[in-house]
């Protein structure tokens, strides 16, 4: 078998990856359908292939860099899927491509492209750089909080094993809440008493 020919057959679905079994084949069209998924690496595998046709599919994803590995590829295209990412390095056969072997792929860039893989694919650093702060203020305001509960529970724990374990200290307690309950009615009788007399008299 020397080629393959299924282009303007309406075919869905992926690519089979198994097609980059037939490695005796010279040519394999597959333009002009309504294929989706990624280009196989496998097709690294098709090494007597002379034209590999892909263009008018719905293929996204990037193009495999094995590819460069096709020795006596004299015709490939991709164009017009929805491809992203870069072309391969433009050595060997993939040297003498031109733009028209990608066109129509907006998320495509590299050679022979005028998309600069710089621009296209280089992040924004200035909201990564907020979002960090953001979320690093976010993760020091949560330890504090988690450390200041942990201290909290770790001294109430102390006084109560104090409390349990040494009688005279039981005690001792216990007096000293004894005698600021006592103060604090007090107080609070002697001010009602103050105000009463104050209202008496007025």
């Amino acid at each position: 078998m020397s080629g393959i020919d299924l282009s303007c057959n309406r075919l869905t679905g992926q690519i089979p990856l198994e097609m980059g079994n037939l490695s005796e084949i010279h040519s394999l069209n597959l333009s002009h359908n309504n294929l989706v998924g990624v280009i196989p690496s496998s097709f690294s595998q098709l090494k007597q292939i002379e034209s590999l046709d892909l263009s008018y599919n719905n293929l996204s994803g990037r193009i495999p860099i094995q590819l460069v590995e096709l020795n006596f590829l004299e015709v490939f295209s991709v164009a017009h899927n929805n491809l992203s990412g870069s072309t391969p390095e433009p050595k060997a056969q993939f040297g003498t491509f031109n733009e028209s072997s990608y066109e129509g792929n907006p998320l495509l860039c590299g050679p022979p492209l005028q998309n600069n893989c710089s621009k296209t694919e280089s992040p924004p650093t200035v909201p990564t750089t907020i979002d960090n702060e953001g979320e690093g203020s976010f993760m020091d305001i949560y330890v504090f909080c988690v450390s200041f509960l942990v201290s909290y529970v770790i001294v109430l724990l102390g006084i109560f094993v104090v409390l349990y374990i040494n009688p005279y200290w039981r005690q001792v307690w216990f007096s000293f809440i004894e005698s600021c309950i006592t103060t604090c009615r007090y107080s609070v009788v002697g001010n009602f008493l103050e105000l009463y007399i104050f209202k008496r008299c007025a």
